[in-house]
């Protein structure tokens, strides 16, 4: 009989410590493979900030502090508020700072932002054909993207996204500006988790 015969019909007794090395297996292997799971909202949770150096459109150099903040208003809502502060070589500073709830889509990963309130009291998303911005966030893996999109008077557009990845003590963040299909700018930062 061959051996692959003789081990299925193998007795009940010895078929017991193979079941018993098989589970273990998968448990140790779940183990190994747990960092690599996809993050979960509740992950990104907390306080994180950090700085960088941009290079602007006169090609000076300039500071900039960078703050995040999660924040859960219930299950699958989540609060996300960013402020940049620039310091430019004359001594001015630019303080910029938003927050925007979002909510879930019908998109599996995909939430909408939730920027303003209809005639019934639920909140929807702007119109970019009144100027307004378009904003919508994607958890994919590790990385939650929120995308904003404008749309110009003569029809053109400017896409903004920001990618905020979990990484160990925080989140890589990197910023990306296009107009028209054109890169206009790139910004890489590390931003440190604050403790609570």
């Amino acid at each position: 009989m061959p051996a692959i015969a003789r081990s299925l019909t193998a007795p009940a007794p010895m078929l017991l410590p193979l079941r018993l090395l098989a589970g273990m297996s998968l448990i140790c292997l779940m183990g190994l493979l747990s960092p690599l799971r996809a993050a979960a909202l509740e992950d990104f949770i907390g306080t994180y900030s950090g700085w960088a150096e941009v290079e602007n459109a006169s090609g000076e150099m300039s500071l900039r502090d960078l703050s995040v903040v999660f924040s859960a208003q219930q299950r699958d809502n989540f609060t996300l508020t960013w402020k940049t502060v620039s310091y430019r070589s004359d001594g001015r500073v630019k303080d910029i700072s938003y927050t925007i709830d979002f909510v879930p889509s019908d998109r599996d990963g995909v939430y909408a932002a939730a920027m303003g309130t209809n005639v019934f009291g639920h909140s929807v998303q702007l119109d970019p054909m009144k100027g307004d911005p378009y904003v919508w966030a994607q958890l994919q893996g590790k990385t939650l993207t929120v995308y904003s999109m404008f749309i110009g008077e003569q029809g053109g557009y400017e896409m903004q996204e920001y990618r905020r990845t979990l990484v160990e003590g925080g989140l890589e963040l990197e910023f990306r500006r296009f107009r028209n299909g054109k890169k206009m700018k790139t910004v890489e930062a590390f931003l440190a988790r604050q403790k609570q």
